[in-house]
């Protein structure tokens, strides 16, 4: 608890996280604190927290607003652990073994979701009070979940430097073949962006699982399903947007090529598709055809329009989540009124439009520091 390199790390990564943020705290604090009367306040986050505990709809979307938030996190502490002033903690917080790493990662983590674990416990002991008992077991075990999972990828990237000049099996396997153009992003995540990667497809697989656990009594509606895929789209979230700062940074000289909007447009489509083609193997292992084609297409638009929103909001994770969290609101209830096709149609057409309008314009400013 008192290591030297929990210490520094907690005064790097935990007082910079509050610190970049605290616009962002002080809107939840209105929102959770300043907009409820006082003599109400407790009684109000008690019926809510009762709510989500008794409800497994509520608790998938708490769950899923928590797990935007620990996308966050991610997003700002690998940025920081890339940044210059940070580049001592390559040859400094790696002379300790992955242990002590992980069990300093794990603390820090644990410091930064500080107000999830706070109103999660919270929450446990009002289930624990009105004799809810797999409820909480649920959301200790996704609050450590969380909380492992990010101490381990911080430990992973800042280890994974010392070996940065290595490339994947991969990109020396295929150094001599035609690379197309849709294909360049999947050679960057396999080179790059395995770990992302590989714990969006784990988050995938804990949905999908969790869900139809949530859920088995009416495991067969198409809106169980149409949650889980909504879901797993939102948690793609962090592979599109390293793949718009992929294009940003090393393909912006490609608006200058011939290629009509549309093909560019299906270009995108294209790489997204391969990408979502593990979960494109569950839906039509599990579903009959017509449904997995529906559910296939919903998740597919949902990531297409993710992607394209970018060209609008910019390189802002901030908005970025709000804008996530927002959609998954909405689409969230449109999937209650089995709105499937019309979803897809309605993700399409935006998503178009807005690549339509923003493609060429610059994009606003990266902001590096978030």
């Amino acid at each position: 608890m008192n290591s030297p390199l929990t210490h520094i790390l907690n005064r790097i990564f935990v007082c910079g996280f509050y610190q970049a943020h605290a616009g962002m705290f002080l809107f939840f604090f209105l929102v959770m604190i300043g907009a409820v009367d006082p003599g109400q306040l407790l009684s109000y986050h008690k019926t809510l927290m009762v709510a989500f505990i008794t409800s497994p709809l509520m608790l998938l979307v708490v769950l899923a607003v928590w797990l935007l938030y620990t996308l966050k996190c991610w997003h700002y502490v690998v940025a920081q652990i890339g940044a210059p002033p940070q580049h001592f903690l390559f040859y400094s917080s790696t002379s300790y073994t992955k242990r002590q790493q992980l069990k300093s990662w794990f603390l820090v983590q644990a410091a930064i979701l500080l107000p999830v674990i706070a109103y999660g416990l919270t929450a446990v002991g009002v289930g624990f009070y009105y004799g809810f008992y797999w409820q909480p077991a649920v959301i200790v075990l996704y609050l450590l979940l969380l909380t492992g999972l990010s101490a381990w990828l911080y430990t992973f990237v800042v280890n994974r430097l010392i070996d940065g000049s290595k490339q994947s099996w991969l990109l020396n396997l295929s150094s001599s073949w035609k690379k197309p153009y849709y294909s360049l992003y999947l050679y960057h995540i396999a080179n790059r962006l395995k770990i992302p990667y590989l714990i969006t497809k784990g988050l995938s697989w804990i949905i999908i699982t969790a869900v139809f656990q949530l859920f088995a009594d009416v495991q067969h509606d198409a809106r169980v399903a149409g949650m889980a895929v909504l879901a797993i789209a939102v948690t793609h979230g962090v592979i599109v947007f390293e793949g718009q700062r992929f294009e940003h940074t090393y393909l912006s000289f490609a608006r200058n090529f011939s290629y009509p909007l549309l093909q560019r447009y299906g270009y995108a489509v294209l790489t997204y598709c391969i990408l979502l083609l593990p979960e494109g193997f569950w839906l039509f292992g599990r579903f009959n055809p017509l449904l997995a084609v529906q559910l296939f297409l919903m998740m597919l638009s949902m990531v297409i329009l993710l992607h394209t929103l970018i060209y609008y909001i910019g390189l802002n994770m901030d908005r970025y989540l709000q804008w996530i969290m927002g959609l998954f609101i909405v689409l969230f209830w449109v999937m209650m009124f089995k709105l499937m096709i019309g979803l897809v149609l309605f993700n399409v057409v935006v998503s178009y439009l807005i690549f339509y309008r923003f493609y060429y314009r610059d994009m606003p400013v990266v902001d590096m520091k978030k």
